[in-house]
């Protein structure tokens, strides 16, 4: 891995985490309960912890914490390479900054806490992770279950996580770049690694670590689909076309519906049944009306298989046969088939 210059996006969206409208002591709304490594997924449950006010009280009698709703893993599970994880939520992120409160509180063999990211699945994502027992930080890649070296160091005087207090930490990518801050400093220098370049985002623990984490956004570029900025620039290199559509039915959806539109609105709009006969016979659709003809072809992936519809909008000339039609739309067709075999997912 290399280091650079910390660089961030603009981002465009914000998402914040209210655990105070959910119930106590019930697993928190939305999110998703797994582990890395061995054994079984953690017990994520809100609770309400005492937590210092964000201003000071202006009497030596008045409280200096108020009750929170927090969330916390209180599995008391010691099995080595366990690494109980709460996705917030099955979003993935590319560009972004989450930024949390956390405090370990217990454990009897481990007491780490931190932030996992741009997570593929259980096998494949980034993660920082503080020890308050070792007193030290550290990054890893996990690719294919294994872990990369670390990358850290033991904690500076002003970067120390103690049991018991609680503490902020910010991860903020953007491109391969990584930048993880520690209660306000930089508790790495900026990292860059191009391996995921979008994924979920998780708490993260360790064995028997009990943790809090609370007060947690994540502000994030909103991302255009493939599909979608497919669909742009060929409309710009065809100037003959009056429309472009892609339908398809995404994953653990049978429904299909457009996924990409010259115009925006019908994006999410249910498809029509000649979209489906596309997908599922690997069929041709032509219709004519008055002087606009329509075409309908399936989109095919690098391995051959269709995985959409793309509907062709065209002016339509005097005496136009279905033939004359499909050979304008094909040689499009061809080069968004070479674009879409160079992703992993059209949407």
């Amino acid at each position: 891995m290399m280091l650079l210059a910390p660089a961030g996006p603009l981002f465009a969206g914000e998402r914040k985490f209210d655990f105070s409208v959910m119930p106590t002591n019930q697993p928190p709304a939305g999110m998703v309960s797994t582990a890395g490594g061995d054994g079984k997924p953690g017990t994520w449950k809100v609770i309400m912890d005492e937590m210092p006010l964000a201003l000071a009280p202006l009497t030596t009698n008045a409280p200096g914490t108020a009750p929170k709703a927090v969330v916390a893993q209180v599995a008391w599970n010691s099995t080595d390479e366990h690494f109980p994880m709460l996705l917030l939520g099955n979003e993935a992120y590319g560009d972004f900054k989450v930024t949390t409160r956390f405090k370990i509180v217990d454990g009897l063999v481990e007491q780490m806490a931190g932030l996992a990211f741009r997570i593929q699945d259980e096998k494949n994502y980034y993660y920082f992770r503080v020890d308050a027992t070792g007193k030290t930080f550290y990054f890893y890649k996990v690719s294919q279950g294994q872990r990369s070296p670390p990358i850290g160091n033991n904690m500076k005087a002003d970067l120390n996580v103690e049991k018991g207090v609680w503490h902020e930490l910010s991860v903020e990518c953007a491109g391969p770049r990584i930048h993880i801050m520690l209660d306000g400093g930089d508790a790495l220098p900026v990292l860059t690694d191009p391996t995921y370049s979008a994924g979920k985002i998780a708490y993260w623990t360790k064995s028997d670590s009990i943790c809090y984490f609370t007060d947690t956004s994540i502000n994030y570029t909103q991302r255009e689909a493939f599909a979608q900025m497919m669909v742009r620039d060929v409309m710009k290199e065809n100037s003959n076309l009056l429309g472009l559509k892609v339908l398809a039915a995404p994953p653990k959806s049978d429904a299909v519906h457009f996924i990409a539109s010259n115009d925006d609105k019908e994006i999410g709009q249910p498809g029509e049944k000649t979209d489906t006969d596309v997908i599922n016979r690997g069929v041709n659709y032509f219709r004519k009306e008055k002087e606009v003809v329509y075409v309908t072809m399936p989109l095919r992936d690098r391995n051959g298989d269709i995985v959409a519809s793309v509907r062709f909008v065209m002016k339509g000339f005097p005496g136009e046969t279905e033939e004359r039609a499909l050979v304008r739309a094909t040689p499009i067709l061809k080069k968004m088939q070479q674009r879409a075999a160079a992703v992993d997912n059209i949407f």
